[in-house]
């Protein structure tokens, strides 16, 4: 069985989360909401301050495949404003959007908001960028995973482009500790494809991924995974979260669906990766619930895993899987896992 079975979230910390869930649905098709919870956040004080914050949390979904995206917003301070993001900063410098015809997804994403022209990736596939009103970047990437079957898709979240000041470092943490083991590059250079500013400045580039073996309860939806690691050679980068919290505007993880929590867990130790937040067992978020832990990537990069223990299938007439009873050892049959689809949102 494998560590991680996709990619289930990426936290995105906002001022206003019904207008950043409006613009990831309207922009992305992320509109399958999950759950719409506000509570406190008491585990998570080593990344706040120490002080218990309140915030309010949505989790949305694209059918199509892919992870989804977890809508942050503190409600007990104003959240902090993300520095001006630069190539091989320290943390998420831009979440990856799935899709299985890049220039088709270019015809329909440039329709809603600015993207630049597609251009070619280290690997030579075709890609392009886009940035949410916020300013976070998102990169559209060839991907062939997919839980539905249709002519053209473009999909949720399938990775994320990750600054680190150490790239041999990090390909051994998320080989080793998380089983992201095949390297598709590692080059090292000047590239075209990250914007006229940095055409003249090196980089270090590795592309990391992970064939989903789909043998756990939504490995079938959350599909494979491209992770990007980007070192800056030409200067030293800044620590995106450095004197802020947790939550605060920016990417502020990025989310592994784990079926077996404790034995990702021992993985993780054994190669002195441990965990820096653990719920221990199961944490209630009103209308889900599961264990979930956080590492820290040799960076500090704030990684969340989430072992499932309760899902909204059908919320309206209040059915709800218990994963705990069904066990995290084989897919759920994809009838079940559509129904999800109608808690679309529609506006």
């Amino acid at each position: 069985m494998a560590f991680i079975s996709g990619i289930q979230q990426v936290g995105i910390g906002c001022q206003n989360s019904p207008e950043t869930f409006k613009w990831l649905r309207k922009t992305f098709g992320i509109d399958v909401q999950i759950f719409d919870d506000e509570a406190k956040a008491p585990l998570m004080t080593p990344y706040t301050g120490g002080e218990v914050h309140s915030r309010r949390a949505i989790l949305a979904m694209n059918m199509n495949g892919g992870g989804g995206a977890e809508i942050w917003q503190f409600t007990s301070r104003q959240s902090a404003p993300s520095p001006i993001v630069q190539w091989g900063d320290l943390g998420i410098n831009a979440v990856k959007l799935k899709a299985n015809n890049v220039k088709m997804a270019y015809s329909t994403i440039m329709e809603k908001t600015v993207c630049t022209l597609p251009s070619a990736d280290p690997k030579g596939e075709d890609t392009f960028w886009t940035k949410d009103p916020a300013g976070n970047n998102f990169q559209v990437v060839k991907d062939e995973s997919w839980f539905k079957n249709e002519t053209f898709m473009q999909g949720g979240f399938c990775g994320a482009v990750i600054g680190v000041s150490n790239i041999d470092m990090a390909i051994a943490f998320y080989q080793n500790g998380l089983g992201v083991n095949q390297i598709a590059y590692d080059v090292s250079g000047t590239f075209n494809d990250l914007g006229e500013e940095y055409k003249n400045q090196n980089f270090r580039r590795a592309l990391l991924t992970f064939k989903n073996p789909k043998t756990a309860p939504f490995s079938k939806l959350l599909g494979d995974i491209q992770i990007e690691l980007i070192q800056c050679l030409d200067r030293t980068p800044i620590k995106l979260y450095e004197n802020r919290f947790w939550g605060d505007l920016g990417f502020i993880h990025l989310c592994f669906d784990v079926p077996n929590m404790e034995r990702l867990k021992k993985n993780l130790e054994k190669f002195k990766y441990p965990l820096t937040v653990d719920s221990g067992d199961t944490f209630d978020m009103g209308e889900s619930g599961g264990r979930f832990a956080y590492v820290e990537d040799p960076d500090g990069t704030l990684i969340e895993m989430v072992e499932t223990h309760k899902v909204p299938i059908l919320k309206k007439f209040g059915w709800y899987l218990n994963l705990k009873k069904r066990g995290q050892d084989k897919p759920l049959p994809s009838w079940m896992v559509s129904l999800m689809g109608l808690n679309k949102i529609k506006d």
